[in-house]
């Protein structure tokens, strides 16, 4: 078919056909901006792409990680939204429910689905359909200082099979303190309110028997934030600061690298800065069983098509080439995270029995992964529960701060009655 003659029938000139098909042919991709060695890895994988295809170019846009949301927001009022939207996993349910992406499942083929692992995928359905991958999994668990641990007399649990009881992590930390460290565990408090109190407390949550919402039905938070259960693991945390264990106001995110701290209850992103300080001293401890279970977070930032794309399947072709295992690697390469595809993590030996971040394997194997609540309230629900976290750590009443979470969570609920499918 003759593009130009279309045009012409459309009443527009052949002069502009090839502006026009140039704007379609051109995917633009808002990308936010982390680590240095991640964004690095983000431009070369779209040189990458732009080299090998000529039928689309893409155009990375990098922007703040800490105002990414609000920006996401405005460009869908003015429907400017880019073509690929790269945004963390639990936000996937809440852009969904606006209208924001459109299902992936006809670009995504049965084969390359296959080969992603089941909690990326898990991460990335909303109502039955498929709005977004990542080309990483999570790991969050317990860094350790071997030649600290060893010095204090603490055993070094290797697998998920032989972690520590709450008795011994509560042990653990007396040993260290006794041993002159001041402050034994990193928290990462210095991260400030935010998504890092969420996923990274509310596996503990979890683990005591509580959870963010009631997931049946994800319709009341009232009973479950603020109930027994997770009173009780927000009583245990508040007590590990209470005890002196952990610093709520470190000066600055070297407490661990400096062995200030023998302990670092963090998610994967620490590994080359932490290998490059401790050497062979550093170990990865699986998550201990605080309560009645054993829970990690699950999930990361993703990638989806939005509804502004006027040109969605290349925006999947350069999806489906992120989640290529070399494009994969390159990222993993730099930050430690687990491949998000099955035949990616067997070739990354360091996953392996053995290797230094095979805890994180070791632990998606044992179920223990909890995805963040698959809801379109998620924005509300971890912006009440990072509040009260926040406040409870600094001696704030647990149960009325949970009760205020509760309320502020089913409001919003109430307000969209119920989040219906559309």
């Amino acid at each position: 078919m003759n593009v130009n003659k279309v045009l012409l029938a459309l009443g527009l000139s052949a002069a502009v056909a090839p502006m026009i098909l140039a704007q379609e042919a051109t995917i633009k991709v808002w990308h936010h901006s982390g680590q240095g060695g991640e964004r690095e890895a983000m431009a070369a994988s779209v040189k990458s792409f732009n080299d090998a295809n000529n039928g689309v170019n893409v155009e990375l846009v990098s922007l703040p990680e800490g105002s990414f949301n609000d920006q996401v927001n405005a460009a869908a009022l003015a429907d400017k939204l880019p073509c690929v939207l790269d945004f963390d996993g639990p936000n996937t349910y809440n852009y969904a429910w606006t209208g924001k992406l459109v299902p992936m499942d006809k670009y995504i083929d049965a084969d390359t689905k296959a080969n992603i692992l089941p909690s990326i995928i898990a991460q990335g359905t909303y109502n039955g359909k498929l709005y977004s991958l990542g080309q990483v999994e999570s790991g969050l668990a317990i860094w350790g200082n071997k030649a600290l641990l060893s010095k204090a007399g603490v055993r070094i649990p290797t697998s998920i099979k032989n972690r520590w009881t709450r008795t011994e992590f509560d042990n653990a930390l007396r040993k260290l303190k006794a041993s002159g460290l001041v402050f034994p565990l990193d928290m990462k408090f210095n991260y400030g309110v935010g998504e890092w109190f969420t996923y990274g407390f509310s596996p503990i949550l979890q683990s005591f028997g509580g959870d963010l919402i009631d997931r049946n039905g994800y319709q009341k938070a009232n009973g479950t934030i603020n109930g027994e259960a997770s009173v009780k693991a927000m009583t245990y945390i508040q007590g590990l600061v209470k005890k002196g264990y952990v610093n709520t106001k470190p000066a600055g995110d070297s407490d661990f690298v400096e062995k200030k701290a023998a302990l670092s209850y963090v998610g994967h992103w620490t590994y080359p800065d932490y290998k490059k300080a401790l050497g062979d001293d550093l170990v990865l401890l699986p998550m201990p069983r605080f309560g009645v279970r054993t829970a990690t977070g699950s999930g990361s930032w993703n990638f989806g098509i939005t509804s502004d794309c006027k040109n969605q399947e290349g925006a999947a072709k350069f999806i489906k080439f992120l989640m290529t295992d070399s494009e994969i690697i390159r990222l993993t390469d730099v930050n430690g995270a687990v491949p998000a595809t099955e035949s990616a993590l067997k070739k990354d030996k360091r996953f392996a029995d053995g290797g230094p971040l095979a805890v994180y394997q070791d632990q998606l194997e044992a179920g223990i992964a909890v995805v963040r609540p698959v809801t379109p309230a998620y924005p509300t629900i971890t912006a009440a529960f990072a509040e009260a976290m926040n406040n409870i750590v600094a001696g704030g009443n647990i149960k009325s701060e949970l009760d205020k979470a509760a309320k502020r969570i089913d409001q919003n609920i109430s307000d969209n009655k119920g989040y219906p499918n559309k």
